[in-house]
């Protein structure tokens, strides 16, 4: 449907839809981005799109297959060099409330097992790390360490994180009922501290995955016994051990 012209361009209900679809997907970008040094490049791609659609409606040809060059091989640059940064967009929008009613984890029936377990683990000052899937994939992560693929039970947990097991030093995965993976290995946050708390490896490891992809990490400290919570990029230290069923069962399934 024709709702106006501009020049020698006609504008459509589907241009305007498309136009805001766009701008859409500009402003999470942007919000993603914002700070960093990748949103300069961002701007540039912009700037090269807005003359390559210029130059093909003035019909200018040659000027038009350069600048669709240039856009082609920008694009690729800055999908290989702002990876992180992508990372984080992806992770904002499937944060989002919409994404969140297709996607939800099925845990409630094992969730008293791991508390059950992980509170024996921190009176026994007994190290772990704990990660819930929630909407996002984390197979490389999984591919770092020993598949289990079994039911959740506090004896299983337990046993994976006896000091004397093979399994004991990494983070174990699970999603829904099952624990996938064991012994995995999480990437590290660039922060050492936590307000004035110097991090220890396992909770830098906890907030390091929790900031690239939508976790939830629980955190048990060998040295103190305290359990901690990283979520979207923020830690949550010394849980009380008589909340720490609902806060878990809060952050699982909040919308």
């Amino acid at each position: 449907m024709e709702l106006f012209k501009i020049g020698f361009l006609t504008i459509t209900t589907f241009d305007l839809l498309d136009i805001l679809i766009v701008s859409v997907l500009f402003y999470y970008l942007y919000k993603a981005l914002k700070n960093t040094i990748a949103v300069q490049i961002l701007f540039g791609m912009v700037i090269i799109i807005s003359l390559q659609f210029i130059t093909e409606a003035s019909n200018f040809r040659s000027l038009n297959w350069i600048l669709r060059t240039i856009s082609d091989v920008w694009l690729l640059a800055f999908v290989i060099l702002f990876q992180p940064e992508l990372r984080k967009l992806l992770l904002l929008i499937t944060r989002n409330p919409l994404f969140r009613l297709f996607v939800k984890p099925q845990i409630s029936a094992s969730l008293d097992e791991i508390v059950d377990a992980v509170k024996e683990l921190s009176s026994k000052h007994i190290g772990a790390l704990i990660v819930f899937m929630r909407s996002q994939n984390v197979q490389m992560t999984i591919d770092t360490g020993i598949p289990i693929q079994a039911l959740i039970s506090k004896e299983l947990i337990l046993s994976i994180f006896n000091t004397k097991s093979p399994l004991h030093d990494g983070a174990v995965i699970i999603h829904n009922d099952m624990i996938l993976a064991a012994r995995c290995v999480l990437p590290l946050t660039s922060a050492t501290k936590h307000g004035s708390k110097n991090l220890g490896t396992r909770h830098r490891a906890g907030l390091g995955l929790s900031e690239q992809v939508d976790t939830l990490v629980i955190i048990v400290s060998e040295e103190t016994g305290g359990v901690s919570l990283a979520d979207r990029g923020d830690l949550l230290l010394n849980v009380p051990e008589e909340q720490l069923f609902n806060i878990i069962a809060t952050k699982l399934y909040e919308q």
